[in-house]
C-alpha cells in the first residue's frame, strides 16, 4: 500500500501531464519534456501514468491524437495528410497505419463510413 502523499503526488503529476497532452497533442511531445514541465522525473511520471492512468504516456498521446483525428475526418473535408499533420504526424503513412490499428479502418474509409452513419 502506498502512502497517501505518494498517491496524491502521482495523481497530480498524471493530471498535469494529461492537460498538457490534451492541449498540445499536435506538437512533438516527449515524456522527458512533459516530466520537466510538471516538475518530475521521467520515472515518476511513468509510474503516475501506470498507477493512476493505467496506461503509458505514448498510449495516452496516441489515444488523444486518434480521437482528434477521427473528429476531424468526420467534421471536415480536409485531406487525410492534413489531418495527420494537425494531430502531430509528419508522415501520413505512419498516421494511416496507426489510425487503422486504433480504429479498425483506413482514415478515408472511416470518414466515409461515419458520414453514411450520420446521414
Amino acid at each position: 500500500m502506498q502512502r497517501p502523499g505518494t498517491v496524491r503526488e502521482r495523481t497530480r503529476l498524471y493530471h498535469d501531464a494529461v492537460r498538457i497532452v490534451e492541449t498540445e497533442y499536435a506538437s512533438d511531445l516527449e515524456l522527458d519534456d512533459i516530466a520537466r514541465r510538471v516538475a518530475s522525473s521521467r520515472r515518476q511520471l511513468q509510474r503516475a501514468y501506470a498507477e493512476i492512468g493505467e496506461t503509458t504516456f505514448r498510449a495516452h498521446l496516441t489515444h488523444v491524437r486518434m480521437q482528434r483525428a477521427a473528429e476531424l475526418l468526420v467534421q471536415t473535408r480536409q485531406p487525410v495528410r492534413d489531418v495527420a499533420l494537425r494531430v502531430g504526424y509528419r508522415q501520413s503513412a505512419q498516421f494511416a497505419k496507426t489510425f487503422r490499428r486504433y480504429l479498425g479502418a483506413a482514415p478515408a474509409a472511416y470518414r466515409m463510413r461515419e458520414r453514411v452513419r450520420a446521414a
